[in-house]
């Protein structure tokens, strides 16, 4: 919706006492899930968005923040934007979804709508400066491909919600209108988006880590339209799915960003689109 913008049924079986002397075996160990927060996430004046790092950042290096590409302009095919002056506000939420902080734009570091739809932000404030003044941490972008099955939360600073799904699945080429996106992720029905959800990280549950941003929907069935996007497979079979709602993987983006949080387009293992 890129245009909107703005266990049932269990039988209990019956207790069994074990032997005297033998212990009962141990319990599978249940997986542990991180409490997924809005903090760190941030609304903007159309779009929701997060204040992220990367694995290899430091908590003196300027802070980024992650949201669309086309919450920041609506970016034709083949278009990338790299260190672009900006100005741009954005709200820092605390855990329970209070605004603490404004936090300003120096520039766009990187923009685009090509094969993904992503904007990153570089502020004129520091992690450090952020965690000491507003008690606020950056999430961290994950830098491997997620699995199928994961369970993830669209954390929407612009509607101050936290949507909980599980990953459904990898889209080979996901278009709408005239764009066309690689390797999408497809949420399960559980997490319904609407306008203004655009930007939101997709945390791992288990990890805390940002997986995906979220970008769009089939809002009412039709086929490769602005706010229906379709999926395409690789024999170029057209699937829709109404009421589905994707995002954009993210783990590309740590490579291409260097010492200092510069962005380096030129850097080993960096995929993302160049101008």
């Amino acid at each position: 919706m890129i245009f909107a913008l703005a266990v049932a049924g269990a039988v209990a079986a019956p207790a069994v006492a074990a032997p005297v002397g033998v212990k009962p075996a141990a319990k599978a160990a249940e997986p542990t899930l991180k409490a997924v927060s809005l903090a760190g996430t941030v609304a903007l004046s159309n779009c929701s968005g997060s204040v992220v790092r990367f694995p290899n950042s430091v908590d003196t290096d300027p802070a980024l923040v992650l949201s669309n590409g086309h919450c920041s302009s609506l970016l034709d095919p083949g278009q990338v934007i790299t260190n672009r002056p900006a100005n741009r506000p954005f709200s820092l939420l605390d855990s329970s979804g209070a605004q603490v902080a404004t936090l300003k734009a120096e520039k766009l570091a990187y923009g685009t709508m090509t094969d993904t739809d992503v904007s990153i932000y570089q502020l004129t404030t520091t992690y450090a400066a952020i965690k000491t003044l507003y008690g606020v941490s950056a999430l961290t972008v994950r830098d491997t491909h997620p699995t199928a099955g994961t369970a993830v939360t669209v954390a929407s600073g612009a509607w101050k919600k936290l949507l909980d799904c599980n990953i459904d699945g990898f889209v080979h080429r996901l278009k709408e209108g005239k764009w066309t996106w690689k390797d999408s992720v497809r949420y399960t029905s559980a997490c319904q988006t609407i306008g203004g959800t655009s930007g939101s990280p997709v945390i791992d549950q288990a990890t805390g880590e940002v997986v995906a941003v979220h970008n769009t929907g089939n809002e009412n069935g039709a086929s490769c339209t602005l706010n229906n996007p379709c999926e395409v497979d690789q024999r170029g079979n057209v699937t829709v799915r109404k009421g589905i709602n994707y995002g954009q993987q993210t783990y590309q983006i740590p490579a291409c960003f260097t010492t200092d949080n510069q962005l380096d387009l030129s850097a080993a293992g960096c995929t993302l689109p160049k101008p």
